[in-house]
């Protein structure tokens, strides 16, 4: 009876459901032991240490991935396994968490566990990847790289182009970036999977983030600003002449034009090595194969880095079997461009440079006559590709020093039009080209007098020869209405100055307008160079009094 009114201590006081405070008290401590537990387990399985600890990874995609910016670069920033295929936000991790038991599965079946048995797998595990990000819209690409806080001052111009296009059209990283940080297994797909597989998906597109706006209006005042600026004169630098000391060759004298007050512009022409048309229009090979399909200029990517493309090429990193030690990788060209009401005058003018013997020929010249030869094409946009491409669609893979030549057939130059199809996937080991699907006859005749060809002048230094042809079906160097053409070594410089009639009656010629825009890409074989050791342009637009244009021919 004593103990009737006493009270229980706070401990045995139920406070819910009947549980008591202690009990409540027990099952909070224990579950925050276990919370706290779980997630030290989970963050455990997160690190680089233990994603390596097995040898299937130690031993394959680890040695890739070590070669990458992801892992070494000068930020000292590093992304693990974890930041780029495990998510951050918790549900989504427990999800990743339990898809990795099967991992665990095939670990204990011994399914990748030695080299040879990963790389079979590769592609499936890779196939896996892909779609994952392309789901989530490369959500842990994001937690890092994001549009909205990009620099595009700082991004290469190809960088920069394809990022505005994938925020205007709704694409995703890894739509772009696939084997980006271990060994590319993408270029096995065919262009159709690819193309499907990096499909824009609208309701992602987004607007340009004010960054990007800002960076756009500058780009367009400084545009417009340099169309106000007097033109710039050009004023030859004195440089040493490398190659041989040649005379003057025939065709050398006196100016055709007085080019003071003509704009300048400085086109790089570059190194190629073996990339063909069909290089450019191959996913597999080319990742801007995709934006150039649907309409983008290489112009618009690579105009600014076309020396360090010729660069790689030329040391053989790439599209390059047969490297030339000394070779130069490109060279600036200064081109002006006038006109009268009669004819076009264009000048080029660019650094000798040191000679490179040629191993694989004999006495290290591949043409002795010619120290230096120079070829331009001109052609409407009625040229499948010429509007986006220059004259690089007359290169293919099956040319004379071309990957795929026939052994019995020197192939030259040829455009789409001229055949019947062109292989350019290359299924089954098919040989790309289309040597030898030439269309009929009456055919390429119908292209050609719809004007399908581009108009082609090349000069030749040794006898300052000059041909004026065409390439439809095949190059033909001959029939043109002419050009005539002044060379000459100044200052350590090539001069070359062309001049050609505006219109003409001749087969092979395109007419030019001066309301008109055309494609115009050039070449030049230096050194003593042939076939396809030799330094192209990108294709530009040439126009008459039109400062839209990057080759602008100015009324003189």
């Amino acid at each position: 009876m004593a103990n009737r009114g006493k009270r229980p201590g706070l401990l045995s006081r139920k406070v819910l459901l009947g549980a008591t405070v202690g009990t409540a008290l027990f099952f909070m401590i224990v579950g925050v032991i276990f919370w706290g537990g779980f997630n030290t387990a989970m963050e455990a399985t997160n690190t680089l240490t233990f994603c390596i600890s097995c040898h299937e990874m130690e031993e394959n995609v680890f040695q890739e991935y070590k070669k990458t910016v992801h892992y070494t670069n000068a930020a000292g920033v590093r992304a693990t396994c974890s930041d780029c295929h495990v998510p951050r936000p918790w549900v989504h991790k427990v999800v990743r968490k339990v898809q990795a038991t099967n991992e665990l599965i095939h670990k204990a079946l011994g399914s990748i566990d030695t080299p040879e048995k990963f790389d079979k797998k590769r592609l499936e595990l890779a196939r896996h990847v892909w779609q994952t990000m392309k789901e989530t819209d490369s959500r842990e690409c994001r937690n890092c790289h994001d549009f909205t806080t990009m620099d595009p001052e700082k991004q290469k111009p190809r960088a920069r182009k394809q990022h505005m296009n994938a925020m205007r059209d709704g694409n995703t990283c890894i739509d772009c970036h696939k084997g980006i940080a271990h060994k590319k297994v993408h270029d096995q797909l065919e262009d159709e999977e690819l193309d499907q597989l990096a499909a824009a998906d609208p309701t992602r597109a987004i607007p340009l983030p004010p960054q990007w706006q800002a960076f756009v209006d500058k780009q367009t005042a400084e545009k417009a600003a340099k169309k106000a600026a007097p033109a710039p004169q050009v004023v030859a630098a004195a440089k040493p002449a490398a190659i041989e000391a040649a005379p003057a060759p025939a065709g050398g004298g006196k100016a055709l034009l007085d080019w003071s007050g003509v704009p300048a512009r400085e086109v790089v022409v570059f190194y190629p090595g073996q990339s063909s048309m069909e290089w450019v229009l191959r996913g597999k090979d080319h990742g801007g194969a995709r934006p150039f399909k649907a309409g983008d200029r290489c112009f618009d990517c690579h105009d600014e880095e076309a020396a360090d493309m010729g660069a790689k090429i030329v040391e053989g990193e790439k599209l390059e079997p047969n490297v030339i030690p000394g070779k130069r990788g490109s060279i600036p060209v200064t081109v002006q461009a006038a006109h009268d009401d009669e004819n076009l005058y264009l000048r080029f003018a660019w650094p000798v440079g040191e000679h490179a013997p040629v191993p694989f020929a004999e006495g290290g010249k591949m043409d002795p006559d010619n120290p230096m030869k120079l070829a331009l094409m001109l052609a409407t946009d009625e040229v499948e590709y010429a509007d986006r491409s220059g004259c690089w669609g007359t290169c293919h893979a099956d040319l004379k020093t071309m990957p795929f030549a026939p052994n019995d057939q020197e192939v030259t130059k040829y455009l789409t039009e001229s055949r019947t199809r062109i292989e350019v996937r290359g299924r089954g080991g098919k040989p790309l080209g289309g040597w030898d699907k030439s269309k009929p006859d009456e055919e390429i005749k119908a292209e050609f007098e719809a004007g399908h060809f581009m108009d082609l002048i090349r000069y030749k230094s040794g006898k300052g020869e000059v041909e004026d042809g065409y390439v439809l079906a095949e190059r033909v160097m001959e029939g043109g209405q002419g050009t005539e053409v002044v060379a000459r070594q100044e200052n350590g410089q090539w001069v070359v100055e062309m001049k050609r009639k505006l219109q003409s009656d001749k087969p092979g010629d395109v007419s030019l307008a001066l309301d008109q825009i055309y494609n115009f890409g050039f070449a030049i074989h230096d050194d003593y160079s042939t076939a396809r050791y030799h330094h192209v342009s990108l294709g530009y637009k040439l126009g008459f009094d039109n400062d839209e244009v990057e080759i602008n021919a100015v009324r003189k």
